[in-house]
């Protein structure tokens, strides 16, 4: 399951939304006309000081009743975290990491032992101070099997929870089982949120945080609110509050935000035709992330016919990536070659094998699957994934492979689909570091396998680059790593899509990196 998929149904504001603005689906596969269909969409969000104060709305996908402001949860409510919380460190603006509750970390000459001085004066939503035995406990927590965190997978094998030190109330020592020279990195995923100590079974009702703002009110897969924590320590946010909204599906979050009953639709990549529209709005406008979404085919290993590495190889060398990109995202977007490692990414390859219809058809025959036919699962969730299907069956004709696209329900895609049909199409953002991509994605038993490809070779040379303390080796491993994906792997990865992010004419400060914004500074002009 990807970041941001969150199964389960029940939406806010649509019916009101889809009464006052004229955007559906069958209005957009008819064109636009006027100004929509010569609209040049924007680079960025507008620029400009956002005023003090107001109120900012943000509508966000369906999820699960059962979610939880718990951060170490795979059922968290995702949008809720950077506004409560703090990690222990962070990605800043340049992709690289950059403090923030740890003020600064350092290890030893084998990367085997990770010090973290924690920054002082700072406190909890309900006034308590923050100290190590909070960092130390947030990682025991997301340790915990009773926790059953994702991110649990990505660290047990580093860190054993008995270890943990803190010789005094601002240094966090964490020893690990093996060297890794990546791991403050691993502290970026938002499972790492600090939580306080003691708080595993009230933190996912209190969202109680270090964050710029603090919990109002909350409902699972329904409405909230948080406020400005104006004792954050480092400093006030810009706005007083932001609600969030639950709302069905893309229309209705693109109508509520024409109609000026949202300001921010969270988790909603828009389509190219549904982005010109709102460009060309007065409301509304859109921000362009360069490369800040991975879309993939994942082909289930364990399944026939994946279980032989040379029918994936076939199924990607059967299909042109650059035809995906043309024809689904619009030229929006970076072809993948079948490496998940984004292209802006300093560890990027870009050797990959070409796009080779007859040596597909040669490795079918030789696997015993000639004129192969098979189901690609797709559905409504993300825009972007049925366009991709449609583009891969088209391309991949070419090779003699016959693609049947099935359409799921949205909202039961990734309970009853993803990891379960043995090829479909999802996505993921980008913004993670390589180690934790690998880690938690591709290695052999991690919970987020989501091809259950398992590979000795490839955990390895992961291995083997975790513990590289020289960075120009390191770069060389993660390489390797990155080919062994490509030649042997079951993930298709077609496409990188800028993500077009739909937003008020009046929001300002929003600058993405990675899969998330800064709460703290964005605002709203005319608040």
């Amino acid at each position: 399951m990807t970041d941001t998929h969150h199964p389960g149904r029940r939406s806010f504001l649509a019916a009101g939304a889809a009464g006052t603005a004229c955007l559906g689906a069958s209005w957009l596969l008819s064109g636009c006309s006027g100004a929509a269909s010569g609209t040049v969409l924007p680079a960025a969000a507008p620029k400009g000081t956002p005023d003090r104060g107001g109120t900012l709305r943000i509508a966000r996908p369906p999820a699960s009743d059962a979610e939880t402001l718990d951060p170490a949860s795979s059922l968290s409510a995702y949008e809720y975290l950077g506004a409560l919380y703090n990690r222990l460190v962070r990605v800043g603006s340049d992709g690289d990491l950059a403090p923030d509750l740890a003020e600064s970390w350092e290890t030893d000459a084998k990367a085997r032992t990770w010090t973290f001085r924690l920054r002082k004066g700072v406190t909890f939503h309900d006034g308590r101070a923050f100290t190590s035995a909070d960092a130390a406990y947030t990682l025991r927590h997301i340790l915990d099997k009773a926790t059953a965190s994702p991110q649990a997978a990505v660290l047990a094998p580093l860190v054993d929870p008995k270890t943990l030190r803190t010789p005094d109330a601002h240094t966090l020592v964490v020893p690990l089982k093996s060297p890794n020279a990546e791991f403050p990195s691993l502290l970026t995923h938002y499972n790492c949120y600090v939580v306080p100590d003691g708080s595993a079974k009230s933190v996912g009702r209190t969202g109680i945080g270090t964050g710029p703002f603090k919990l109002e009110s909350f409902a699972p897969a329904g409405p909230g609110r948080v406020t400005a924590y104006t004792d954050h320590w480092a400093g006030r946010p810009v706005l007083d509050a932001i609600s969030f909204y639950s709302v069905a599906d893309m229309s209705a979050r693109a109508n509520a935000l024409l109609a000026g009953q949202v300001d921010l639709l969270s988790q909603t990549n828009l389509d190219f035709a549904t982005a010109r529209v709102v460009a060309a709005s007065d409301r509304a406008t859109v921000a362009r992330v360069k490369n800040a979404q991975w879309y993939v085919l994942p082909m289930l290993t364990t399944d026939k016919p994946f279980t032989d590495v040379r029918v994936r190889q076939a199924m990607k060398l059967a299909y042109d990536p650059e035809h995906v990109v043309k024809v689904a995202l619009q030229g929006a977007g970076t072809p993948g070659w079948d490496n998940p490692v984004p292209p802006d990414d300093p560890l990027h390859i870009s050797a990959h094998p070409a796009h080779d219809p007859d040596q597909a058809r040669h490795l079918l025959k030789q696997a015993g699957q000639e004129g192969l036919a098979v189901d690609l699962y797709t559905s409504a969730y993300d825009p972007l994934l049925t366009p991709m299907a449609l583009a891969y069956q088209e391309s991949a004709k070419r090779a003699g492979i016959r693609i049947r696209v099935k359409t799921a329900a949205a909202d039961s895609y990734y309970t009853q689909i993803w990891m379960k049909k043995p090829l479909m199409a999802t996505y993921w953002y980008t913004g993670r570091p390589v180690d934790q991509l690998f880690t938690q994605i591709f290695r052999s038993g991690s919970s987020y396998n989501e091809t259950a490809w398992s590979d000795k070779d490839f955990d390895a040379v992961l291995d083997r680059a975790r513990a590289e303390t020289d960075a120009t080796q390191r770069r060389e491993l993660y390489g390797q790593a990155q080919n062994l994906v490509i030649e042997k792997g079951g993930a298709m990865t077609p496409m990188f899509a800028d993500r077009l992010v739909g937003l008020s004419r009046k929001v300002r400060g929003y600058a993405e990196h990675g899969f998330e914004f800064d709460y703290l500074g964005i605002g709203l002009k005319g608040a």
